[in-house]
C-alpha cells in the first residue's frame, strides 16, 4: 500500500471517530433536555389522573337510584296456568356410509395381458 493511501484511510477513520463522538454527545444532551421537559408532563398528567380518580370515588360514594318495581305476573304467565309444555321429538339424522374401494391387484385384469392369460384371479 502506498503511504498516501495509508494517510487517506487514517484521516477518514479519524473523521469518522470525531463525527461519532459528536453525534453521541449531541444525543446524550438531547436526552437530558427531554427528561427535564418530560418531568413536567408527568407531573401534570399525575395531577389530572388524581382529579379523575377523585371524581370516580365521588360517583361511587353516591347512592344509586332506586330500581323500578317489578310488575306482578298475569295469570297466563304463571307456571300452573300453562296446559302442557310442547313435546320435543328428536330424530337422528340418517347414517353416513362411506364405501372405499381399494385395488388389491387380484382382479386378474392386468395379469392376463402380461402373462398370456395364465391363471384365475378369483
Amino acid at each position: 500500500m502506498n503511504k498516501l493511501h495509508i494517510t487517506i484511510v487514517a484521516g477518514l477513520l479519524a473523521a469518522a471517530a470525531v463525527l461519532g463522538t459528536f453525534a453521541a454527545t449531541h444525543t446524550v444532551s438531547l436526552g437530558a433536555a427531554h427528561t427535564r421537559a418530560t418531568n413536567g408532563n408527568v407531573l401534570g398528567r399525575a395531577k389530572q389522573l388524581s382529579r379523575f380518580e377523585a371524581s370516580l370515588r365521588r360517583a361511587l360514594a353516591k347512592k344509586p337510584p332506586a330500581l323500578p318495581t317489578v310488575p306482578k305476573a298475569s295469570v297466563a304467565q304463571q307456571p300452573g296456568a300453562l296446559s302442557a309444555q310442547p313435546r320435543v321429538i328428536y330424530q337422528r339424522p340418517p347414517a353416513i356410509v362411506v364405501v372405499r374401494h381399494t385395488h388389491q391387484g387380484d382382479d386378474g385384469a392386468g395379469r392376463e395381458a402380461s402373462n398370456g392369460g395364465g391363471g384365475g384371479g378369483d
